[in-house]
C-alpha cells in the first residue's frame, strides 16, 4: 500500500498535477490534510491559482481521497466536491495501520501527542505551517507534509508505504524528486 499525503494546495493546480504525475503516479490513496481551494488573506495567491480547475481534476480521481478540513476550506467547498471533507479528524484505517489527519491549526505538539496515544495512532498527519517535518515520538510518527505550492522552504508532499508489515515514511522534493526527510 502506497499513500501520498499532501496538504496546503491552496488552489494551486499546476502545483498539484506536478505531484500527481511525478510522485503520486502510483499511489493507492491520497490524504489531504487540509486548505485545498482557498490561499487565505494572508498567503499570496499560488502562481497556478485555478480552483475550479483543481476541484475537478479531484472530483476525477480514480483513487481514495482522504480529506481533513483546513482553516482556509469553507462550506461551499462541500457543494462543489463529490468526496467528505473530515473536520476537524479523518481517522484512516489500513491493516494493523492507523492514521490520524487533522490540520493542525488549533492543537498545540502535546495536544498530537495524547490523540495519537489515546487513539493508538501509528501516524498524525498534520499540516498549516507549510513546513515539512517528519519525527518521532514513543510509537508515533509526526508528518507534516509540507506544501507543494505555498511552501516557505522546498516545495514538499509525502509517501507512505507499508510492504510486508514495513512502514516506510518519507518527504519528498517536488522540484527535484529527491527524498528530504525519511
Amino acid at each position: 500500500m502506497k499513500i501520498g499525503v499532501i496538504a496546503d494546495t491552496h488552489g494551486d493546480l499546476v502545483g498539484w498535477q506536478k505531484v500527481m504525475e511525478e510522485i503520486f503516479s502510483d499511489v493507492d490513496m491520497i490524504i489531504h490534510a487540509g486548505d485545498l481551494f482557498n490561499y487565505g488573506p494572508r498567503n499570496p495567491m499560488p502562481e497556478g491559482f485555478a480552483p475550479g480547475d483543481l476541484v475537478q481534476e479531484m472530483n476525477e480521481l480514480e483513487i481514495p481521497l482522504v480529506v481533513a478540513r483546513g482553516n482556509c476550506d469553507s462550506d461551499v467547498d462541500d457543494s462543489v466536491v463529490n468526496f467528505p471533507v473530515q473536520s476537524p479528524f479523518a481517522l484512516v484505517q489500513i491493516g494493523s495501520l492507523r492514521i490520524i489527519v487533522n490540520h493542525g491549526d488549533k492543537l498545540s505538539d502535546e495536544e498530537k501527542v495524547d490523540l495519537a496515544k489515546r487513539w493508538r495512532a501509528n501516524i498524525f498527519i498534520s499540516a498549516h505551517t507549510h513546513r515539512p517535518k517528519l519525527a518521532r515520538e514513543g510509537d508515533v510518527v509526526f508528518l507534516n507534509p509540507g506544501s507543494p505550492s505555498l511552501p516557505k522552504e522546498n516545495s514538499t508532499v509525502g509517501l507512505v508505504e507499508e510492504t510486508d508489515g514495513e512502514v516506510e515514511i518519507k518527504i519528498i522534493d517536488v522540484e527535484t524528486g529527491k527524498v528530504m526527510m525519511e
